[in-house]
């Protein structure tokens, strides 16, 4: 999946040894650094030939008023993006007035290094001018994890074999509204199509001017945004090091800012140029203030030396690993992309502090920024589990919008607080609703993660004074989202309906499965944890009630709605359906749809795909790994064999998922298979929107399928278990987790599981069912007698050939395509337009293939 001449493997580093244009949009991804809150590209720092010169910052975003062909009430009024911020990135090197331009350059040597255990970029580049000039360039850059505002630059030019003049051009430059004035039109705008995950773009001035200026070699540039009023200011220091003779320039408008050094370099001696930048942002302080900011950040940074700054990063680093890493014995490649998501998940998170994780963390605008049920269901565990300060930050965030929540429940005419599916500051901003706002199932999402969080570190502090104001108010949207419905024979049932699940390609359905059996896991959480905190504390229960205006029945009429709860099930099929009517619609024939058509979503309009039975991402699937506990291994795997083959993986969320159920029900070569597509998401631009930024959620979904998949770990019910599914090539898989205070470190091998404690309270876990207790500085080893079972190839529909659904109807599959006008010769066959073609007597429908509609 990677050509490996250019990208070595390097179980710590990702290399690159040659640069081409042609795909820099993806190596700016894959080279950025972050520290969540602040994100450089990999943008080389010449600053041209990118695909997008980005400098992201968590939440600095504009709003813009969405336009709707047609508006109806409640309709998302207020879009948010986020924005470029000011570019700080640039060093321009000249020698001889030649500007070093790789595209065009002589270069000789060329190395590129992201190093993940120091979290630094690192550059090396060895050009010949025109004139003969032998000049080594070496670069480094890093985003501060320990000084969450801090980025560091620095540039060292040695002209080898001669005298030379040589300009090192310092820059920070306004992209967002003087691309064309300073930088030239990016890549990525000439080539922009049709993408819905893509950011939108304000033709307006975004960054209006308010302090700039320069004093000795600092410089200030600062903002306020024009719509949304948040404001920005970048500081830069420099410092120039070399006993060559120089002077200095310096220029500052309102969009640029640059400081120049211009130096009689002698051959053989060094040029050293560092950058030190900061940045600060905010919803209501003065730009004024936020300098001041700046100017104290770099003070004590410019105290410490870049030396020292490096020290830091790789000290701090050094615990996150300590306590984050996963290895894969024998696998360098493997290892290499492990580790490069892994440092994708810190980079996303460490400091987002109150902040959400974006879809694309700081490495890009894809998805324009915003925060989704992404960071829940598929990023929170991996913090959770190493690092659950990372984690209780992420879920405040969720408890800070819940203002903003309640509004939108009452919009829709719902109690309690609805959660968006998309937003920066806390609203709607998806304005297709059929996809965005009928995924109420993020309620359930946001309480799941609280839910495993609490379980997880006993963090109850949190959850009295906190989180159970996100559970109380989740729990009550479902309980008057929802419905009573009695039979003849008088049995009641609570069923959901118009919403959407996870797969976006069925929508605003009835009775989704995986709605309805996230809003049961909500509800019974709810009712719970208000019960024991009754039970436990009168004082702060006493607090809620007064704070929530809970009345004395309500945790009562959710646990009813939950234990009545409507799971729908297929008898005939024998499995569970997506929704009430999912399996009476057509089978999308996905084996011989053409790859050009592919990924459905940028080919086909969306009600052409809402008619049939096909996935965008696991559904059912999904709900069967984070509700296990509740479905037997018989309806696993029968739901496994059903879903996946009409599974598109068009979204990146979906290999992860596949991945763990397939090592569960015994599919182990395609766990492995769906296992490297996660891992190569963006390392192997599988999707072709890498350039866009990194997929956080695939990247926190890999260590899900490490630990849960193939180490088999489950937490049901706050329990912890293994049941591991190492896969056949693998000599072992280690990983670390954090229970209640207590490390754990886990190594599966073929024969054996082990378990060594470090710290913490004794503690009990089961492996298949046989419980342990394990005290610190203790080791547990289970023998284990096998991987789980083991079922070859992967599932198709063939055995479903004879089998009818309800209605007595065989199952069916076509492609849409379009088609010249066929005369109507028989009301049972063809029509005209968007005509259907049969698979040949497909084994799907047993050769019974019925009219053309």
């Amino acid at each position: 999946m990677i050509d490996r001449d250019r990208f070595p493997v390097d179980p710590w580093r990702l290399v690159e040894r040659s640069t081409t244009v042609d795909d820099v949009g993806v190596t700016e991804t894959l080279f950025a650094v972050g520290n969540g809150y602040l994100g450089l590209r990999g943008n080389h720092p010449e600053g041209r030939q990118a695909h997008e010169a980005g400098t992201f910052i968590n939440g600095f975003h504009e709003t813009f008023p969405i336009r709707h062909a047609e508006q109806a009430y409640g309709f998302a009024e207020i879009g948010q993006t986020i924005i470029n911020a000011p570019d700080a990135k640039v060093l321009r090197v000249y020698v001889d007035d030649e500007p070093l331009s790789l595209d065009v350059a002589d270069v000789r040597e060329y190395e590129r290094v992201l190093d993940m255990r120091d979290g630094v970029l690192r550059r090396h580049v060895r050009w010949t001018t025109p004139s003969g000039k032998d000049v080594l360039v070496e670069d480094e850059r890093l985003v501060s994890f320990p000084e969450q505002h801090l980025a560091v630059m620095r540039l060292t030019v040695t002209v080898l074999n001669d005298d030379a003049p040589v300009t090192v051009s310092c820059q920070i430059i306004n992209r967002q509204d003087g691309e064309n004035v300073y930088g030239g039109t990016p890549v990525a705008t000439k080539k922009a199509g049709f993408d819905p995950r893509k950011a939108e773009r304000i033709e307006d001035r975004v960054l209006q001017p308010q302090e700039y200026w320069q004093e000795g070699d600092r410089a200030v540039l600062s903002y306020r945004v024009t719509e949304s009023h948040m404001t920005l200011a970048v500081v830069a220091d420099h410092l120039i090091e070399t006993e060559n003779e120089f002077t200095t320039r310096r220029l500052v408008e309102p969009d640029i800012a640059k400081n120049v050094f211009r130096v009689q370099a002698r051959a053989g001696v060094p040029i050293t140029v560092t950058k030190l930048v900061s940045y600060h942002t905010s919803r209501g302080v003065p730009a004024r203030e936020l300098v001041d900011r700046c100017r104290r950040t770099l003070d004590r940074a410019g105290a410490e030396g870049a030396d020292q700054l490096l020290a830091q990063q790789r000290e701090w680093l050094d615990a996150f690993w300590s306590r984050s890493d996963v290895v894969i014995g024998g696998h360098d490649d493997l290892q290499q992309a492990t580790r490069w998501c892994l440092f994708q998940l810190a980079q996303a998170s460490a400091r987002a502090d109150a902040s959400g994780v974006p879809a694309k963390g700081v490495t890009g605008s894809g998805y324009s920024g915003h925060y989704f049920w992404d960071t829940e269901i598929y990023v929170l565990p991996f913090l959770t589990y190493t690092t659950p300060q990372w984690a209780r930050n992420a879920l405040r965030m969720r408890y800070l919008m819940l203002p903003a929540a309640r509004r939108r429940a009452t919009q829709l005419n719902e109690h309690g607080a609805l959660f968006p599916w998309r937003t920066i500051n806390g609203e709607e901003a998806s304005a297709y609703y059929a996809a965005g706002t009928a995924q109420y199932h993020i309620n359930a999402d946001v309480s799941y993660a609280l839910a495993k969080y609490v379980r997880t570190t006993g963090d109850i502090d949190f959850l009295t004074r906190e989180g159970i104001d996100i559970a109380v108010e989740t729990a009550r949207l479902w309980a008057t989202l929802g419905f009573w419905r009695t039979s003849d024979d008088g049995e009641r049932s609570f069923h959901i309906h118009g919403v959407t699940g996870p797969d976006e390609y069925t929508t605003v359905v009835n009775d989704n499965l995986f709605t309805n059996v996230m809003a049961r896991f909500n509800l019974r959480f709810a009712a719970r944890i208000v019960r024991e905190m009754a039970a436990a504390d009168g004082e702060a229960y006493r607090r809620m009630v007064d704070r929530l205006a809970l009345e004395p029945g309500e945790a009562d009429g959710w646990l009813q709605a939950a234990e009545a709860m409507h799971i729908p099930f297929s008898t005939a099929l024998g499995i569970h359906p997506q929704d009430h009517v999912f399996l009476e619609r057509e089978i999308w024939d996905l084996e011989n749809t053409p790859p050009d058509k592919r990924p459905l979503l940028l080919h086909y309009h969306p009600l052409v795909i809402y008619r049939y039975q096909v996935l965008k991402q696991a559904d059912v699937v999904l709900a069967l790994f984070l509700q296990g506990n509740h479905f037997s291994a018989a309806d696993k795997r029968a739901d496994f064999e059903y879903y996946d083959p009409l599974t598109t993986g068009d979204s990146t969320l979906s290999a992860v998922v596949q991945s763990i159920l397939a090592a569960e029900v015994g599919y182990q070569d395609l766990a492995l298979e769906y296992f490297h597509q996660s891992l190569f998401v963006d390392l192997g631009d599988l999707h072709h929107n890498a350039a866009d930024g990194v997929h956080v959620a695939s990247a926190g979904g890999v260590w899900t399928a490490l630990v849960s998949g193939f180490g088999g770990m489950r937490d049901h019910f706050g329990e912890l278990s293994f049941d591991p599914r190492l896969p056949a090539a693998w000599p072992e898989l280690s990983f670390v987790l954090h229970w209640h205070g207590t490390r754990l470190d886990v190594t599966v091998r073929t024969h054996e599981l082990r378990v060594r404690a470090s710290g913490g309270d004794p503690l009990t876990f089961s492996v298949r069912g046989a419980p342990f207790v394990i005290g610190a500085g203790e080791e547990v080893v289970v023998p284990l007698a096998d991987q789980g079972p083991v079922i070859p190839g992967r599932p198709d529909h063939r055995k479903f050939a004879d089998v009818r659904r309800e209605d007595g109807t065989l199952l069916s599959s076509s492609i849409p395509t379009v088609t010249s006008a066929i005369p109507i010769i028989d009301a049972g066959l063809a029509a005209t337009g968007a005509d259907r073609v049969r698979d040949d007597v497909l084994a799907v429908s047993g050769g019974d293939v019925g009219p053309t509609t």
